[in-house]
C-alpha cells in the first residue's frame, strides 16, 4: 500500500517536471516565432512619447527585448 502511494507521488512529480520544461520550451519557441512587440510598435511608442527614433535606437530596443526572452 505504501509502495503504491510512493509510486503515484513519484510519478506525479516526474510528470510535473516534464510538463513544466515542455511548456517552457513550447512558449519560448512560440514567442520567438510570434514576438509580442515589433519594430513598428517601438517606433510608434517613441513617437507618442515625443521622440523621433532613428534605426539605431529601434535596433537597441529590439536587442534588449530579445535578450530577456
Amino acid at each position: 500500500m505504501l509502495h503504491d502511494i510512493l509510486l503515484i507521488v513519484i510519478g506525479l512529480i516526474i510528470g510535473l517536471v516534464i510538463g513544466f520544461f515542455g511548456a517552457r520550451a513550447f512558449m519560448k519557441k512560440y514567442l520567438k516565432k510570434n514576438p509580442p512587440i515589433n519594430e513598428d510598435m517601438i517606433k510608434n511608442l517613441m513617437m507618442q512619447m515625443g521622440r523621433k527614433p532613428n534605426q539605431k535606437q529601434i535596433n537597441q530596443m529590439m536587442k534588449n527585448m530579445n535578450k530577456y526572452m
